[in-house]
């Protein structure tokens, strides 16, 4: 089942990012992520991320940049994860519907088990903030 087009935000601040870990009983319990949520019929990405940071953490955010949008099929879903550089601009943080906020930076994210459908945002957020820098390879 296609669940359509999902917005989610890399909310940076000195040098971290912002990762939420689901809750127990949601799809991907207890997984670390972007917060974001479901783009709905006619409105625009940038109006979903908007209302999604509002909705799940209170903030409002101004975008630096869209990156590469992926498209994963988990067993009984499928989805196109559409990720956003940005930055708060407004508004007090709340884990809302989320077990726990952090505050991380690139290099630790390895040690967060994140969605299938995050691996290739991460790869490509830590080409864009880290370029030039050598790559570890398992």
């Amino acid at each position: 089942m296609f669940i359509g087009d999902v917005v989610c935000a890399i909310i940076e601040r000195d040098g971290r990012f912002l990762i939420a870990r689901r809750p127990e009983g949601k799809h991907l319990a207890r997984k670390w992520e972007f917060p974001g949520g479901k783009v709905e019929a006619g409105e625009s990405e940038a109006a979903a991320l908007d209302r999604e940071l509002l909705e799940e953490l209170g903030v409002r955010v101004a975008i630096i940049e869209r990156l590469t949008p992926v498209e994963h099929s988990y067993p009984d879903r499928s989805l196109r994860l559409i990720a956003f550089r940005c930055r708060i601009v407004d508004g007090e943080l709340d884990a809302g519907e989320h077990e726990e906020l952090r505050w991380i930076e690139i290099d630790e994210a390895s040690s967060y088990d994140f969605p299938e459908a995050d691996l290739p945002i991460l790869g490509e957020y830590r080409q864009k903030i880290a370029p030039g820098e050598p790559r570890k390879t398992d």
